[in-house]
Parts: structure tokens; C-alpha cells; sequence
């Protein structure tokens, strides 16, 4: 019997493509409320695990468990690196929101509660009949957040949202995440290969390297060795100025 808590569980799971297995022996517990980091070099599995958690890849073996109510992936939201929207094709900020509903039936009162709920969260209740491509890059992200929102999902994937981003944008953005993570109590799957956010923000991080995951509560997760095997021996000086960085993070103290 599963616990009531446990929103996603990956058991002896193995990834990839065709013959070729990318990941193998994954094994997850998210529970509601976290906020979980995965964290990898580029190349290093994060989207094919995120392909995978999102029901866009068959598992080749293993078991991948879903919480009865995500089951039609209605409360899941999910938020990409960008957009490609046409740009020739006039949009407004709340257009471009109200895709969110796509493949799920509401009415229209409820629609709009959501809409006008999510647009407010993300701070662009103001601009809600601005078009889209009025927007600096922080607000697109911002409205590609909402989108995902207008959803009310249990369960929230951002694939590397902050990439490209200067960084008091990032730093407004996570913290406007990490307020929906405490106060909504939205369960949060942040892939990145930046630490720092992990440092700052992480409850829980997986990290992917060399065709596996380790997982796990941040302190458990972000020891001295698994910078070393994520990051490889010949970044030993880097690895050395991250240590005091994670124990700080972890509540440690020298």
C-alpha cells in the first residue's frame, strides 16, 4: 500500500532508446511538498528522466508509480526552457496563459478563477492584455510558469527555466517557486546543472551522471564524493571551494 504522501516512485528503473539504455537502476521517492533539483552536466541523462517522469518514455525496465490523481496528468504542469510560439501570430499575455487548459474540461467560471489566480501569483495580473512579445525574457518565463499553473497542478516539471536569464530575474523567479512550494504546497522537479540554485533552494536532489541517479534529501545527497563523481577528480579545486558552500547549505558546521 502506498503512502497517502508519495505523489511519484521510480523502482529498478532503467531509460533510453531503442537498444541503447541512457539510464539504469533509478530509484525515486517525491513526496508532496518537496522541492527536488536535478542536477547534471549537459548530456548527462536529465532529459531523458524528465521524458520519462512526464510519461513521454516508456520505461525499458523497472517501475515508474504515479499517484492515483495525476493519473490523467491533469494536475501535472509542466514548464520548458522556452517557447515556440509563432511570433507572426498576435498573442496576449492571458492567451498565451489560457493554453494551460489545453486537454483538460473546466467551466468557464473556473477558467477564469484559475487564470486570474495564476497570472497574479507570477506578477502579471497587470499585463495580462499586453501582447506576449511586449514581454522582457523574465516575464515570458514568468508567463510560461502561469501557464503550467493555471492547471492546479499537484506535481510541477521545469526543465531549466532560468537558463539564459540574468540573474536578479532568476533570483526573483525562485523565489516566487519557492513561495508556491510553501504556501500551495505545488510539489516542485527542477532540472538545472546549476548548483548554486540547488544550494539555496533544494528540500531534495538527484543527481545524473554516468547513466544513473543518487537521490536523495539535499544533505544526504551533496556530500564531498558525489561532487567529486558528478563533476570528475580533475575538478578538484573546484570541488574544494564547493565543500564549505554545501556544508554551510547543509547546517554543518567545521
Amino acid at each position: 500500500m502506498e503512502s497517502a504522501d508519495i505523489v511519484l516512485r521510480t523502482t529498478g528503473l532503467s531509460l533510453g532508446y531503442g537498444q541503447q539504455t541512457v539510464l539504469h537502476d533509478i530509484n525515486l521517492e517525491v513526496r508532496s511538498g518537496e522541492f527536488w533539483f536535478f542536477l547534471g552536466q549537459n548530456g548527462g541523462g536529465k532529459t531523458t528522466l524528465l521524458r520519462a517522469l512526464l510519461g513521454l518514455l516508456r520505461p525499458q525496465t523497472g517501475q515508474l508509480w504515479v499517484h492515483p490523481e495525476l493519473g490523467r496528468r491533469e494536475r501535472i504542469g509542466f514548464v520548458p526552457q522556452r517557447c515556440d510560439l509563432n511570433p507572426t501570430l498576435p498573442t496576449t499575455v492571458q492567451e498565451f496563459v489560457q493554453l494551460g487548459f489545453v486537454g483538460i474540461t473546466l467551466r468557464k467560471e473556473e477558467q477564469r478563477k484559475r487564470l486570474t489566480w495564476a497570472l497574479e501569483k507570477m506578477g502579471l495580473a497587470d499585463l495580462a492584455k499586453q501582447s506576449y512579445w511586449s514581454l522582457s525574457g523574465g516575464q515570458r518565463q514568468r508567463a510560461l510558469v502561469a501557464r503550467a499553473l493555471v492547471r492546479r497542478p499537484t506535481l510541477l516539471f521545469l526543465d531549466e527555466p532560468t537558463n539564459n536569464l540574468d540573474l536578479a530575474t532568476e533570483e526573483a523567479l525562485l523565489h516566487t517557486l519557492m513561495t508556491l512550494n510553501h504556501q500551495e504546497k505545488h510539489t516542485l522537479l527542477f532540472v538545472t546543472h546549476n548548483l548554486t540554485l540547488v544550494l539555496r533552494y533544494a528540500t531534495h536532489v538527484g543527481l545524473v551522471h554516468a547513466g544513473t541517479v543518487i537521490s536523495g534529501p539535499r544533505q544526504a545527497v551533496l556530500t564531498e564524493k558525489n561532487l567529486k563523481w558528478l563533476y570528475g577528480t580533475e575538478e578538484h579545486s573546484f570541488i574544494e571551494k564547493l565543500v564549505p558552500a554545501v556544508a554551510l547549505a547543509s547546517g554543518e558546521t567545521a
